[in-house]
């Protein structure tokens, strides 16, 4: 009986000192800073509200110093996070969830990272922010008809030949009026050379501030003149076809084709004759790309689209240009009979990668 009433008294007396411990370590409170957060505008705000921060119409505003307070234990565990870099301070407003109307409000940004779920996961709470406060203004938008016009990507006005549809809906503020009622569509150069050929589908957008953009609701397709210059159209037969592959694959898989016929059949080009005469000359005029990742389908075909290796040189100068879709291949990977040697396995050649 002494015994037993002797461990009940170790058993409570080892209870008692680890409840000390924990609540000592809870006790201790540290104070940790943060520096460089952020608040940022969510991205699933309301399209009809246009939020910003003061002066700049930014999209986000920087938060010198975030000074957190809570246990050491938790102060060290994001301490370590930080520097391992798990934790990113970065922190998401939304005007809705926190009942801000149409107008320009003062944001307490403290108060605002105290009830940020991400500072809660953490057990952490936030002593202070600077800068304290913050301009959140938020501005109700009005969906409107735009016309839709076309740049390159230097901004330099294109004339299109067909923009389908040539309206486009889009928020903008109450007050755009008049050229402001303008979408714009920005096409690079590669773009530029297949909406000659066919159009092409792209989204327009909306200039609200310098750097703050809204896209328009719908998609449109452009087409653009083709050219009356020196390309003449070619159409090269019998493409010879190049293949690469990693070390990973050389010598363990050969490349089955399904449809060779369109592989390396003919291709439409639009060339000045210097250039044709060049890519007649190519030891590749097309080039398979094999990845990896392409021996993991098993028997299932794979599909790449074909690239044509067309001579660097002349695509600098934009003398050769692609004058169809690009063909897509249809391949499996077989895997070589272990007992035969590589070597004397018939397969493709390889061919230098495409840079």
């Amino acid at each position: 009986m002494t015994t037993r009433l002797n461990f009940r008294k170790i058993i409570v007396a080892v209870i008692l000192t680890v409840l000390i411990w924990v609540w000592a370590d809870l006790a201790q409170e540290e104070q940790f800073t943060v520096s460089n957060a952020k608040i940022i505008i969510a991205k699933s705000v309301n399209p009809g509200l246009w939020v910003t921060f003061a002066p700049d119409k930014a999209g986000s505003v920087s938060l010198d110093k975030v000074v957190l307070r809570g246990s050491a234990r938790r102060v060290a565990d994001i301490r370590q996070r930080i520097n391992q870099g798990r934790f990113v301070p970065e922190f998401y407003f939304d005007p809705e969830i926190e009942k801000y109307p149409p107008g320009e409000h003062v944001l307490n940004t403290a108060e605002f990272l105290k009830g940020s779920d991400k500072i809660r996961q953490l057990g952490l709470t936030v002593s202070s922010a600077e800068p304290n406060t913050a301009i959140v203004s938020v501005v109700e938008l009005q969906k409107k008809q735009l016309a839709v016009r076309c740049f390159d990507d230097s901004q330099n006005p294109l004339k299109a030949a067909g923009i389908e549809p040539a309206q486009v809906e889009a928020y903008v503020p109450a007050g755009f009026e008049g050229a402001a009622l303008e979408a714009k569509v920005v096409l690079n150069k590669r773009e530029i050379e297949q909406a000659k050929l066919a159009p092409v589908e792209k989204t327009p957008w909306v200039e609200l501030a310098p750097g703050q953009t809204r896209e328009a609701l719908a998609p449109v397709r452009i087409t653009l003149p083709k050219e009356q210059q020196r390309l003449q159209e070619y159409l090269i037969t019998n493409v010879r076809l190049g293949f690469t592959l990693s070390s990973n694959l050389q010598g363990k898989y050969k490349v089955e084709l399904i449809n060779p016929d369109a592989v390396m059949g003919a291709v439409a080009i639009r060339a000045t004759p210097e250039a044709r005469r060049a890519y007649d000359n190519m030891r590749f005029q097309a080039i398979l790309e094999i990845d990896d990742s392409d021996k993991d389908i098993g028997a299932q075909e794979a599909r790449k689209q074909l690239i044509y290796n067309f001579p660097e040189e002349f695509v600098r100068k934009d003398e050769i240009i692609l004058n169809q879709p690009p063909v897509q291949a249809r391949f499996r990977l077989v895997p070589l009979s272990a007992e035969v040697p590589a070597s004397v396995v018939p397969g493709p050649e390889v061919a230098p990668t495409q840079n």
